[in-house]
């Protein structure tokens, strides 16, 4: 989430030192930059989906976006009103009904190019979808209660209409069948070592939308193979901004899941975050592994930090960077640990594009018109 820092993982560092990598060399890794990584990232705006919201990288990039079926399908509208406001409003009951309406639509449509038939219109772009949706709520001007649900009056409808027509412009270049359909737009998290989705550029409720999309469908494909190997870890940054403490919102939902089922079939969920106070307080229980870097002195008085004893808890204000304290079942006491120096590339101009890793780059440029 914070610009481009992790599209350049199968980078050397170029900032690596001599002296750092014999310190690999003790642990019995190899100081080289990771050979499998997928970059994913969103189209540009108002663009062809060939031309990515990238801007330093665009070798070895792939877009993602969902088709309109896949949207209908998959019941991801709830996730276009994950903020907190939404779930004390109403209209979530509006949501709801039309995610459940919108399931039948796909499934009853023969449409093979991505788009659905909602009615009689064949829906192909977002904001036909938001079109075809109020025409099915407030058919003649009164209220459809299949679709809107029962005792949900006209006001109610309408503030649910504001708020999805507030999304348009965030969104519509993620929701759409007004294209050729990539393949390599699907977001397939086994087919790389590591895989990137790049959410930096988006706006915060299409950020909600993507991260609720994806977690859910990795989360559904490993309850329907019920396969628990290789292990999928999960890495997910501000995660108090999706499983806040004191509200409620869809993406919670899925990542409380995660974090209560997802060992049995082999999810690891990875959160990360400057104030784990703000976490749900669910998802932070359930972490078997604890690691913490430098603290501010308010945040290391709470309780998500008591696992450390009182001297420990106060050495996390002053450590330095690269030293962490880590907690875990099978030592009694938090360790104090110091990572190596990445030897991969963590920010653009830590990368040598001179050394590009061939797994990870395909012969010709993915996101560039020629």
């Amino acid at each position: 989430m914070k610009g481009e820092d992790l599209l350049f993982l199968d980078y050397p560092n170029t900032r690596l030192r001599p002296d750092e990598r014999l310190r690999y060399s003790a642990l019995g890794l190899e100081a080289v930059p990771f050979e499998s990584v997928g970059i994913l990232t969103p189209p540009r705006r108002g663009e062809p989906e060939t031309i990515l919201a990238t801007g330093t990288r665009q070798v070895g990039v792939k877009p993602y976006f969902w088709t309109i079926a896949e949207f209908c399908s998959q019941q991801l509208l709830p996730f276009l009103f994950a903020d907190e406001e939404d779930q004390r409003q109403q209209y979530m009951t509006v949501v709801h009904s039309v995610a459940a309406q919108l399931v039948l639509c796909a499934e009853k449509s023969t449409e093979a190019d991505g788009s659905v038939r909602i009615g009689s219109n064949v829906v192909r772009c977002f904001s036909e979808l938001v079109g075809a949706i109020e025409e099915q709520l407030l058919p003649d001007g009164k209220p459809d209660h299949r679709w809107a649900g029962r005792a949900i009056g006209a006001s109610t409808i309408q503030a649910f209409q504001r708020r999805l027509y507030a999304s348009e412009r965030h969104v519509e270049h993620l929701i759409r069948a007004d294209t050729r359909d990539v393949p390599e737009r699907a977001i397939d998290l086994g087919s790389h070592q590591v895989t990137v989705v790049d959410i930096h550029e988006l706006h915060d409720r299409a950020k909600h939308f993507v991260v609720g999309a994806v977690l859910r469908r990795a989360f559904e494909d490993r309850e329907q193979s019920s396969v628990g190997r290789p292990l999928l870890f999960v890495v997910l940054d501000e995660l108090n901004r999706f499983a806040p403490r004191d509200s409620n919102n869809p993406i919670k939902e899925v990542l409380l899941d995660v974090a209560e089922w997802g060992r049995a079939l082999g999810i690891v969920l990875i959160g990360a975050q400057q104030t784990a106070s703000e976490v749900e307080h669910r998802v932070v229980a359930n972490s078997a592994i604890r690691v913490v870097g430098r603290l501010d002195s308010a945040e290391a008085r709470e309780e998500q930090c008591g696992f450390l004893p009182g001297v420990q808890r106060r050495r996390a204000t002053i450590l330095r960077p690269g030293f962490v304290f880590l907690a875990q079942p099978r030592v009694p006491v938090p360790l104090l640990v110091e990572f190596p120096f990445p030897a991969w590339a963590t920010r653009p101009a830590e990368a040598d594009l001179s050394e590009a890793t061939s797994a990870s780059v395909p012969a010709e440029p993915y996101g560039r018109l020629k």
